[in-house]
């Protein structure tokens, strides 16, 4: 037996994890790591079956290739031969922006995924970039570039010193917070209330989070913002505003402000008048107090202006950049400034002119792209760990249109609902063979904190790790070939991370020579190398060999006010009042006037589940881990639903077991995402196979300013139906 430690992968909550294997790999047991400064020994399921996962018996270990209906085993060098002939002819036949490419979430999750994300799209040379984040969480980046000019200045709630927290279309409880790392969030709410802080939720549904909250309120599917707006409304009709920060746009705001009177949005969002003006002055008295939103906001139609009023209620009532307030995580890796001030539609999309935002166009029109013919319609795709089948909106049509490709290769671990569909799929090592440092979650952790995990297990001999692979690929799509060496990019990513952080000012390294500074490097990888280069070009001063020898992790101490360090605007000021979201508002008050649909659909987390790849781990599903339709009594009986329910919308239909529930409030009905494996070689999957919710979803609807797709407040019908299968109806 031995033991090893490592951060857990799978969601966001970066909690540390204490491994231990038998002589031949084996993980034994999964628990927490007690000596963990930020998770303390916390362990969800999730966590716990890191091990089941990881040694799943359906995860592909070698390449596969289709020909025709027929997939085979093949080794690596005929894999890539295969990728470049594929990939390299449709862009010599019809150009680089016929190459479209998708990264999916767990791409944000793994070193192979955050470092080689970006040359892969770069060497591939296309528009056409496309991932998880206009499924999940563009409205949050745009709101911030618009807001402090930084699309990366996100805050997150200062949880452990906030006397009130307001959270609206999240539930932290069972997604363990998102964009917002914080391990344990269960234990850290009812702390609050121990303190004598108070919670209160805003959601169509009764919440785990809510659950734990001293107060839950009903509010409508898409009409966040028309509440936000009311509590804006409240906090400068009643003079409760306390702007600590500097600001310009205060009165356009107020003008802005001016028709969401707490009476004219309660019969709208459904949250009654005196119950929005209490919230706005509850938030104002309270010594410190933080709003907290995430993806059930940002998939709704007025994401971006909800994601906005957030931090405008943060602003206004002293709030932002404070301790007990929402705050800006200090990383222990270097920040690269982006372009500043934020600039977005740089590119429109070919079909539907949605704009461009950080590089990527909105997945919700990938499928018109895939379809329309012309000059750079898509004819290839390289997708790396996503499932857009089950993702992406009216995953369905979608589906149909990958099969029409010239070529398509998946860098993926299973035959999923997705892959199956390409002709090249190249399957990443296990989890506990790579190493792993979370780059993106660590600058957003509740507390200032880092923490490098080893690789576990070697890899077998011959087999390229995911770095590797990724690299590959991008050497392919810059024309060097399937025999280019990695390492290549590896130095050339080095050089130029070097190069710019020896010219960026108050640098450690400023003016020092980049090859010096290579030649101090330590690391057994490319990936490793990189992480020690942002390090040591960090703000503490630490190194790889320093997180290598407190594999615990290192506290770097709480939060700290950082504004001034995040800002980008051309003022020096935040925007409260950004020109670029006038025409969202004007759309937002004709919402006003606009009568509601009748049943609308929203989706829902599960504690035992994330997206659609948890689904054939057997210990995480059953239970509550089930894909059923939530709908309330009232509804079940005007309806005069039985155990099914056929759910109808613009897109398609499904049939989904009915389960009732007072937790959801009437007029809404609700199914969990990444489900419909019908079908699928995952052999567990397949026999909880539920129904794919984004057949219902509509890829002509989007959050106008972001691109992101609209997945809650979607209008649905809802009959009787029989039991799929039965012969009847």
């Amino acid at each position: 037996m031995r033991t090893a430690y490592r951060t857990c992968p799978i969601c966001d909550a970066v909690c540390g994890l204490r491994l231990t294997l038998e002589g031949n790999g084996k993980v034994r047991s999964v628990k927490g790591d007690s000596d963990d400064p930020l998770s303390h020994g916390y362990i969800c399921p999730k966590g716990a079956s890191l091990g089941v996962l990881d040694e799943d018996p359906d995860r592909l270990r070698v390449p596969m290739i289709r020909e025709g209906d027929r997939w085979r085993e093949a080794g690596w060098e005929e894999a890539f031969e295969t990728v470049e002939r594929g990939l390299m002819g449709v862009v010599e036949a019809h150009g680089r922006d016929a190459v479209a490419t998708y990264f999916g979430n767990p791409t944000f999750h793994t070193m192979g995924g955050i470092f080689y994300r970006g040359p892969l799209a770069q060497a591939l040379g296309t528009r056409n970039v496309y991932s998880a984040s206009t499924i999940d969480q563009i409205p949050k980046h745009v709101a911030c570039g618009l807001l402090f000019g930084n699309a990366l200045a996100i805050s997150v709630p200062d949880v452990d010193r906030t006397d009130h927290l307001f959270i609206l279309g999240a539930n932290p409880a069972e997604s363990h917070g998102s964009l917002f790392a914080a391990p344990d969030l269960p234990g850290r709410l009812r702390a609050l209330r121990r303190r004598g802080g108070k919670i209160v939720v805003a959601d169509p549904r009764r919440t785990r989070t809510a659950e734990l909250a001293d107060e839950h309120l009903f509010v409508r599917p898409g009409t966040d913002a028309c509440l936000l707006f009311g509590i804006v409304h409240t906090l400068l009709a009643e003079n409760l505003t306390a702007v600590k920060v500097e600001v310009e746009g205060l009165q356009e705001l107020t003008r802005l402000a001016a028709a969401f009177t707490p009476r004219a949005v309660a019969p709208v969002c459904g949250v009654p008048a005196e119950a929005i003006m209490r919230l706005a002055r509850e938030l104002a008295a309270a010594p410190t107090a933080a709003v907290y939103t995430r993806v059930g906001t940002c998939t709704a139609d007025f994401g971006t202006v909800t994601q906005w009023l957030v931090d405008v209620i943060n602003i206004l009532t002293g709030n932002l950049d404070r301790p007990g307030g929402v705050m800006f995580t200090k990383p222990a890796t270097v920040e690269l400034p982006m372009g500043r001030p934020f600039a977005m539609g740089r590119w429109h999309s070919r079909v539907r002119g949605l704009p461009e935002v950080l590089g990527e166009l909105p997945v919700a029109t990938l499928v018109d792209e895939l379809e329309t013919p012309g000059e750079g319609q898509v004819r290839a795709m390289v997708t790396v760990a996503g499932n857009l089948v089950l993702s992406a909106p009216n995953g369905p049509r979608l589906g149909r249109a990958l099969q029409d490709l010239e070529f398509m290769v998946c860098v993926d671990p299973y035959l999923n609902e997705t892959t199956r569909l390409a002709h090249v799929v190249l399957p990443p090592p296990r989890t506990l063979q790579m190493p792993h440092y979370d780059l993106l979650l660590l600058t957003v952790t509740v507390r200032n904190y880092t923490r490098f995990s080893p690789p576990v297990l070697p890899l077998e001999a011959g087999q390229p790790s995911e770095a590797e692979i990724m690299a590959k690929l991008a050497l392919i799509a810059a024309g060097k070939g399937a025999q280019a060496d990695p390492a290549d990019l590896d130095e050339l990513m080095l050089g130029e991370l070097l190069t710019a952080g020896t010219q960026m000012p108050g640098s450690p390294v400023m003016g020092r020579d980049p090859g010096e500074l290579r030649a101090e490097l330590e690391g057994d990888s490319g990936p490793e190398l990189l992480l020690d280069a942002m390090l040591r070009l960090g703000p503490y001063g630490l190194s790889l060999a320093d997180l290598r020898a407190n594999p615990h992790g290192i506290d770097l101490g709480p939060l700290e006010p950082r504004l001034e360090e995040m800002l980008g605007t051309d003022s020096g000021r935040v925007r409260l009042a950004p020109p670029e979201l006038t025409s969202e508002i004007t759309r937002l008050r004709e919402r006003l006037d606009a009568p509601p649909a009748d049943m609308v659909l929203i989706g829902r987390r599960q504690l035992r589940s994330n997206n659609s790849w948890l689904h054939n781990v057997p210990t995480l599903v059953g239970g509550s881990n089930r894909c059923t339709l939530h709908v309330n009594p009232a509804d079940v009986a005007e309806l005069g639903l039985g155990n099914h329910a056929r759910v109808r919308s613009a897109t398609g239909e499904v049939v989904a077991p009915v389960e009732a529930t007072e937790a959801i409030m009437p007029g809404v009905v609700s199914l969990p995402h990444g489900w419909g494996h019908a079908g699928s070689v995952q052999r567990v999957a397949a026999a909880h196979a539920g129904v794919n919710a984004n057949t219902l979803t509509d890829d002509s609807v989007v959050d106008p300013l972001s691109g992101n797709a609209v997945f809650n407040g979607v209008p649905v019908t809802v009959a009787p139906a029989a039991e799929p299968g039965s012969g009847d109806g």
